[in-house]
Parts: structure tokens; sequence; C-alpha cells
């Protein structure tokens, strides 16, 4: 396919699907003339892959990758963030996957945040020919990220799980009054619901310092019903949604 200039894209999954997931293989289609590839890891190969016209499976195992064991791990920078060792596991599980299949493209969600920033960082620094595209998180009508770790979560701790959504929400819509609103808010929407997070954090996109004014990220992590559950959220820090459309209608104008 790559000898007839057609785009190969790689669209790199676990063992479980949900909504989330889905997404990643429908964007890979929007990609023109695009060959998309799933790698695959789950004991049966689900029918909505070919419901969604993907053109390859590949069911990977740990063993057929790494024979003799993994004998080399790919560390990232410690962000202050998510465990560096975890990011390390799942950083040199993409690569090998993406060196096997060659790529001109790879689809990935921005549910891990710092694991997307990383896996950019990792291409670009070891000049790897391959473009990552990036997909937004997909949620439920009530806010709550899709996520397999989000459906471990007990019933009866699910409001909890709300609260971490709408607190970002919260923190995100006072982005016009800068950071430190950001945090407070954010915070104080956590506080109501007593849920102490393990980090609660506003980065630039690529996670370093936050701008005064800019596109930032807000993340946070927190364990809930036993569970550790992480979200994030874009947002325009200094100078706010309602600034922004402001702006747009200005220039329709």
């Amino acid at each position: 396919m790559r000898r007839t200039g057609r785009p190969v894209v790689l669209v790199p999954l676990g063992e479980g699907l949900h909504a989330g997931h889905v997404a990643l293989i429908r964007t890979a289609r929007r990609i023109p003339r695009a060959v998309v590839i799933v790698a695959w890891s789950g004991e049966e190969i689900p029918a909505a892959f070919a419901e969604e016209k993907v053109d390859a499976v590949w069911r990977y195992r740990s063993e057929q990758l790494w024979p003799k064991g993994l004998r080399t791990l790919i560390q990232p920078m410690d962000l202050d963030l998510e465990p560096v060792a975890d990011i390390a596991q799942a950083l040199t599980l993409q690569l090998s996957l993406i060196n096997v299949v060659a790529p001109s493209d790879l689809v990935c969600g921005e549910k891990d945040y710092q694991q997307l920033r990383s896996l950019q960082h990792a291409l670009t620094d070891l000049h790897l020919p391959v473009t990552l595209h990036g997909v937004p998180t997909v949620r439920m009508p009530n806010g709550l990220a899709i996520s397999l770790r989000n459906e471990r979560v007990a019933v009866a701790e699910r409001d909890k799980a709300l609260v971490l959504a709408a607190a970002l929400t919260a923190g995100a819509h006072s982005a016009e009054h800068g950071a430190e609103a950001v945090l407070a808010i954010t915070k104080q929407v956590l506080d109501t619901a007593q849920i102490t997070p393990e980090y609660l954090q506003l980065r630039s996109l690529d996670l370093g310092p936050a701008p005064e004014i800019g596109d930032a990220r807000l993340l946070v992590a927190a364990e809930i019903g036993g569970v550790r559950l992480t979200d994030s959220v874009g947002l325009p820090l200094g100078i706010g949604f309602r600034n922004l459309e402001q702006g747009q209608v200005e220039q329709l104008n």
C-alpha cells in the first residue's frame, strides 16, 4: 500500500473496546485514501471493526513483540504528573507497534493526554516519519469521559466520578480570569464532593509551564471508588470562552 502512495494509518488499541476507540477508527477512516490498521491485543476480534470498515486487524501479543522479554524501555521526562514508569511502558509499546507496522499516520485519543504528548515528543525527538493525530475525549451526555477505568468505578461512586468532569468544566469557564482563578474554582468543586486530587495542574499544551495568555491544558487525577481516574480539558487561558466567542462574532460582522 505504501508503494501506491496511500497513507497507512495505525490505530493502536489494547484489549477493551468502547465508543472512544470507535471514534479513533472513524477519524482514521476520514484520512483520504487511508488504509486503516488496528493493533489489538484482545482475545476476540470485535465485530465493530468490520462494521467500521477497518482494512486490517493485527492481533499482537507481548511474546510476539519481545520474544526474549522486554529489555528496553523508552524513558520520557518526569513531568510531575503521571508515574514515569507507567508512561514508559505504554510509550515503549506504542513505538514497538509503530516500528512493526511502519505507518505514515497514527491516531490516538486525548483521554490520556500526557501519554499522547509523550508520544509526540518521542516521534519528534527520534525523527520518526509518522504524523500523530490526536482525537478529543469522547464523553457521555453527563460529561463523564468514556474510558475502561471509568467503567470500573462502583455504581455508588459514579456521582463522584462525574465531579471530576464538572470541576474541569467549571475551571475552564473561568479561563478569562487567569490561572489562579481556574485552579481555585476547580479545587472548590472537588472540595465540595470531598475529592482530594493526587494532582491538579495547569500546563501548556506540550505540558510545560502554563502561559499567561493562550491555549493551556487543565489536568487532574484522583482515586474514586478504589479506581485511579484521570481527566483533562483544553482552555483559552487569560482569554476565556466568552471573549473568544465575542471575537468570533466581531470577525463575522
